[in-house]
């Protein structure tokens, strides 16, 4: 439910205002629920409408300054961006296994036309979603987005996670300047030097648990060793205690990537927040701990695990309040002559989206 109560604003202050979520477990459960059951009944079809009362649900009860944000997509547009990925999809299929060359063809003409799906999504994003009445909307161009979501990324694979940071300061400078909010800017230009000391704490988790692995196999390299070269002269019980060693260091590799990466994604996204402003004068701010965030991501994977996904509800709003009472907002002046003067100029930007904002494509 929607929560949109109109509080006092505060006046001037040099203080961040913190955003937080109201949300509760179990409210949202019996979203989540009815939400399972129609989109198994329907064969995914109703998951478009699943995906609209979710948003509305978190976007209600994400409050700034006592009113919350408002999700206005329809559960038809998202659908329709579905019918046309999954449409294409069938083609592509049949294309490639009839005629090879017109699938390989259609790949390619996606692989160029696949920043400008990222860029409408984005935008379509931004102008579904608005504050106090005031539409959000998003200005990036498509080859923004191939650099930002394309090259980036290849780069970082390319050179074994050394550029990553680099990537990780396009993406967020492409999304945080193209970012508007009742026609006024957004903007961020997060500094590499930090980035990069976060990446290096991330990298030293992967090496940590890449050294875990490598001492338990050196460990055990006598029975490695031997099952190789004949393994029906190993005792049954060995060879299991070996098939658990594997295991193990298979989730042992997953696990430290898994916290590597939730780690850099913590302290990236403080970089980058902490370095945004809105109008270039009120400042964002994001101090999400990063050991908390990963305890809080992990935490909830295994709990949701283990009561069979039936916890995921709780899991999502535990993440939503920890990451949005970790995320403020700085105003430069009066709060209420800013945001006043905001919405008498942003009503005329948000009304000509109200019609139609285009379609989600799912990227």
């Amino acid at each position: 439910m929607s929560m949109t109560e109109t509080a006092p604003l505060p006046a001037a202050s040099q203080e961040f205002h913190r955003l937080s979520f109201t949300g509760k477990a179990t409210e949202y459960f019996g979203i989540w629920i009815v939400n399972i059951l129609l989109t198994i009944i329907t064969l995914g079809i109703y998951s478009a409408w699943a995906k609209v009362r979710r948003n509305r649900y978190f976007y209600g009860n994400t409050m700034l300054l006592g009113r919350a944000f408002e999700y206005h997509a329809r559960g038809k547009q998202i659908f329709i961006g579905r019918l046309i990925v999954f449409a294409y999809l069938v083609v592509y299929n049949i294309l490639l296994a009839a005629l090879p060359i017109a699938g390989i063809v259609l790949a390619v003409i996606l692989f160029f036309f696949f920043p400008w799906l990222i860029m409408r999504g984005l935008r379509f994003g931004a102008r579904v979603t608005s504050y106090r009445n005031v539409r959000f909307d998003f200005v990036g161009k498509m080859g923004g987005a191939f650099i930002a979501f394309m090259a980036g990324p290849v780069m970082a694979v390319l050179s074994l996670g050394i550029l990553a940071p680099l990537a990780s300061r396009w993406m967020y400078r492409y999304m945080g300047n193209n970012l508007r909010y009742g026609g006024r800017a957004f903007t961020t230009d997060p500094a590499l030097g930090p980035i990069y000391k976060t990446w290096f704490f991330s990298a030293l988790i992967v090496i940590l648990g890449l050294l875990i692995i490598v001492v338990a196999a050196f460990a055990n390299l006598s029975l490695i060793i031997a099952l190789i070269d004949n393994p029906e002269a190993i005792p049954p019980e060995l060879r299991t205690s070996l098939v658990f060693l594997g295991v193990f260091g298979y989730l042992a590799v997953l696990l430290s990537f898994g916290i590597a990466a939730l780690f850099y994604r913590a302290g990236v996204r403080n970089i980058a927040w902490s370095s945004a402003h809105f109008d270039g004068k009120h400042a964002l701010k994001s101090d999400l701990p990063r050991f908390g965030y990963v305890w809080i991501a992990v935490s909830n994977v295994i709990v949701t695990v283990l009561t069979l996904g039936l916890m995921r509800p709780w899991a999502a709003v535990r993440m939503a309040r920890y990451v949005y009472e970790h995320t403020a907002v700085r105003f430069d002046g009066d709060v209420g002559e800013i945001l006043a003067t905001v919405q008498q100029e942003g009503s005329a930007v948000g009304a000509e989206f109200m019609e139609f904002e285009g379609f989600d494509f799912g990227f």
